[in-house]
């Protein structure tokens, strides 16, 4: 979207052009000549997305998929660290843990985790 950015201005710029001289053989209205110029710009834009194919939704659309799938996940750890799903996995997760975090009903002290999965994070959108 952002390479079309200069073909896009330069479209505008010349349909512009082209509307108002249109408007002033047809004597439109300064109204009449913006809608014709909008109705245009809309039209080519969307066929500069069509070409390229590049429509501005494909770029939400991880966000669509990405925001369900992580309430899931936090809801279902939730309910696993507080033992909603029985003793036996409560027990598991009291002593199943590695390195610095033997515990994975506790609170992370250090905080290593959640800092290093933000920075890892933020280098994935980065990147």
């Amino acid at each position: 979207l952002e390479n079309l950015q200069p073909e896009i201005k330069e479209l505008a710029r010349r349909l512009r052009y082209e509307v108002s001289v249109r408007g002033k053989q047809l004597g439109w209205s300064e109204k009449v000549a913006r809608s014709h110029f909008a109705r245009n710009m809309r039209r080519l834009v969307t066929e500069l997305y069509v070409r390229d194919n590049c429509h501005p939704f494909k770029a939400t659309l991880l966000l669509w998929v990405q925001v369900p799938m992580w309430v899931c996940v936090s809801l279902a750890l939730r309910n696993c660290s507080v033992g909603a799903l029985g003793s036996a996995v409560q027990e598991q997760f009291s002593s199943g843990g590695a390195l610095w975090f033997t515990d994975l009903t506790a609170p992370d002290s250090t905080w290593i985790l959640p800092v290093s999965l933000g920075l890892v994070n933020l280098l994935v959108v980065e990147v």
